[in-house]
């Protein structure tokens, strides 16, 4: 079977959805699940869908173009805010866009005027992370702007957080939120549909705290697909944390000194490798590396260590396995390997 692969198991997907779905509507909190980390794959946003999830966003407008094509039923948000470029799309094929530049609204205004449609619309709002969003002092004068605009209508605010500048989605973060909404729907006499409180950073403080005020909506994909918060990387309780497997096989495993010999200079990515002497050991070589994936980001399930990776091999120390040439070897996968194994065409997909 081709080598590398990923292995998806849809049936855990299912479960992580499922489960977080029951959670967070305990406390009136809708997910919208995000198929960024699969590449807007639509047989994992089917799985999705019949979980229970009825949005679906992601970063780029082309996979959201692509699972449309591909008959998913949802409603589409697209959580990266637009580029320019970009706009006839957004506004054809996703329902919602985030957005934090009026100019930017004011485009997607008269596109949407153009084919006879509304374009929903979340401005986001910055609280302290530093990546997207209108300040909060500014913010009332932007949603005053786009209530006047046709075409476009203002379904909610958001935030991001744990991102850029990885600032906790706390009890304060969100109670600032609850209040600009609040302050919002009483000055321009709407009710806002989403208030967006973040991602699958905020499972912390959806436990702990005792009122979520007005937040109704996390964006989740991580949580979902790999079974973690990410504020502090933790398995979340009853997920799976095993959805995706990474195979690699074995292509050359050979007694060799475990200390480069030889006048050493920089690598082939311009660094200077350092490597413990462990005397002499079995080193395997797998065909995948760099060029495939994120080699940082990989576990071995077996009790060998990565000792680094070029563009297309990943070397390991073997340990006490007797590895072979054409065994296999299976990894588990970070966010960020994640996010690269789904990109590359090099990396075979597999349901299982």
């Amino acid at each position: 079977m081709t080598t590398p692969r990923l292995e998806i198991n849809l049936k855990k997907i299912a479960h992580n959805a499922e489960k977080l779905t029951e959670l967070y509507g305990s406390k009136g909190i809708a997910v919208t699940g995000v198929t960024k980390g699969v590449c807007g794959d639509p047989e994992i946003a089917r799985i999705f869908t019949k979980s229970g999830i009825n949005t679906i966003g992601d970063s780029r407008i082309s996979n959201i173009k692509k699972m449309r094509e591909a008959g998913v039923k949802a409603q589409f948000i697209l959580t990266r805010i637009p580029m320019p470029s970009e706009l006839d799309l957004v506004v054809r094929y996703a329902d919602i866009s985030l957005n934090s530049e009026l100019s930017v609204i004011k485009e997607l205004s008269v596109l949407a005027i153009s084919y006879n449609i509304s374009h929903k619309i979340i401005l986001m709002v910055e609280l302290g992370d530093l990546r997207e969003g209108i300040i909060p002092e500014e913010l009332n004068d932007a949603v005053d702007e786009v209530l006047k605009l046709k075409g476009v209508k203002l379904a909610g605010i958001g935030t991001n957080l744990a991102c850029l500048g990885g600032v906790s989605p706390d009890d304060k973060k969100m109670q600032e939120l609850s209040s600009l909404t609040e302050e919002i729907e009483k000055k321009f006499k709407i009710n806002l549909k989403f208030i967006s409180g973040g991602n699958s950073a905020n499972y912390n403080w959806f436990i702990s705290t005792k009122d979520v005020g007005k937040i109704n909506n996390l964006r989740l994909g991580e949580s979902i697909l790999l079974g973690l918060e990410t504020g502090q990387r933790k398995p979340i309780p009853n997920l799976f944390t095993d959805v995706f497997t990474l195979v690699a096989e074995v292509v050359e495993s050979k007694i060799k000194p475990s200390e480069p010999y030889g006048d050493v200079q920089q690598d082939a990515f311009g660094n200077i490798p350092r490597f413990k002497n462990r005397g002499q050991r079995r080193r395997v070589i797998v065909g995948m590396g760099l060029q495939d994936v994120s080699v940082s980001g990989l576990t071995p399930r077996l009790k060998i260590d990565i000792l680094g990776a070029s563009s297309d091999h990943t070397i390991l120390d073997a340990g006490n396995f007797n590895l072979k040439v054409g065994d296999n070897i299976e990894f588990s996968i970070n966010y960020g390997a994640l996010l690269e194994a789904m990109t590359s065409p090099y990396v075979a997909k597999k349901y299982v």
